[in-house]
């Protein structure tokens, strides 16, 4: 039986490069250093949440890390009363239940929510973002749907010291959120969320902004984003390529259709291999152990997991 070949090994994803302007040097170290030592980053969505082990909590993010993960995604909510917490608003009836939204719910309410994983104490609960934060492991966190908060959000965020270990995202058509990350004094790693060439291109030269990376977001495969000139053009801007491969189950392609249930179910150089010959130096992920074994058998990604 003739056995189809495997694919080339990737061009080294190994950056000697650094990403960011000079100028934000320091808060960009962190992330840096991990690109120069792994090459293909692995964000994880919400963390690594299986068995009794809940998403957005302290918990996936440590399981996600020893999961192979360099980044994990988390999202922010803020109570009636100003109080962070890590949570995906829009699936409080999948998770609780309830038809509110958890922005109209106060800090107390927040609090008495149990997510349906155990029956049993200690049940698990929606965990506030500071907890996060102090709990976190040698690990980056991808900070999604907070930019509806800022400035109140980063000043929140001043008080833990962590501005190189938090990466920003931020809708690049939100001018209000742009604005408050060009007048905060600590320069955040910024990730702007782009679906044109156009949305991404006027920030990268923005002085008053950290814009480290661009996400991209299309469902089209003839669009510059699905083109590995994008990743290059990216890279001679000092900025590096984030792309995603979630299968969200709504139907919207993140990028070209590629993604992790492709990935799973057809095999990783159907659903990750594209990904992987674009240049994307971060990949975000539902299944981190596999696409970092695929990441170092393509030679995208150097090391084991630890």
């Amino acid at each position: 039986m003739t056995r189809t070949p495997p694919p080339p090994p990737a061009p080294s994803r190994v950056h000697e490069a650094e990403f960011g302007h000079p100028r934000h040097r320091r808060v960009n170290a962190y992330l840096n250093a991990r690109l120069q030592m792994r090459g293909t980053l692995i964000a994880v969505h919400r963390g690594t949440a299986l068995g009794m082990v809940v998403e957005n909590t302290a918990a996936a993010v440590t399981a996600a890390a020893r999961c192979g993960g360099d980044l994990v995604e988390i999202d922010v909510v803020e109570s009636t009363d100003g109080d962070f917490f890590a949570y995906h608003d829009g699936y409080e009836r999948q998770h609780f239940g309830i038809e509110r939204n958890l922005q109209t719910l106060s800090t107390a309410e927040i609090e008495r929510l149990a997510y349906p994983h155990r029956s049993v104490a200690p049940l698990a609960r929606v965990e506030r973002l500071e907890t996060i934060l102090q709990q976190m492991p040698d690990i980056a966190l991808n900070i999604d749907r907070s930019w509806r908060y800022w400035p109140r959000l980063l000043a929140f965020l001043d008080r833990f010291d962590l501005a190189d270990r938090l990466l920003m995202k931020v809708d690049a058509r939100d001018e209000r959120a742009i604005s408050a990350a060009r007048s905060h004094a600590i320069k955040y790693p910024l990730l702007p969320i782009a679906t044109t060439v156009l949305e991404a291109e006027r920030l990268l030269d923005d002085a008053e902004l950290n814009v480290i990376g661009i996400e991209t977001v299309t469902a089209d495969r003839q669009h510059p984003f699905c083109s590995p000139d994008w990743a290059a053009h990216l890279h001679e801007r000092g900025t590096f390529s984030y792309v995603n491969a979630l299968d969200l189950g709504n139907g919207n392609d993140l990028l070209g259709g590629w993604d992790d249930t492709m990935a799973v179910l057809q095999g990783p150089d159907a659903g990750w291999g594209p990904l992987v010959d674009l240049g994307a130096d971060v990949i975000q992920t539902d299944w981190p152990t596999l696409l970092h074994d695929y990441l170092v058998q393509r030679g995208a990604r150097t090391g084991a997991i630890t």
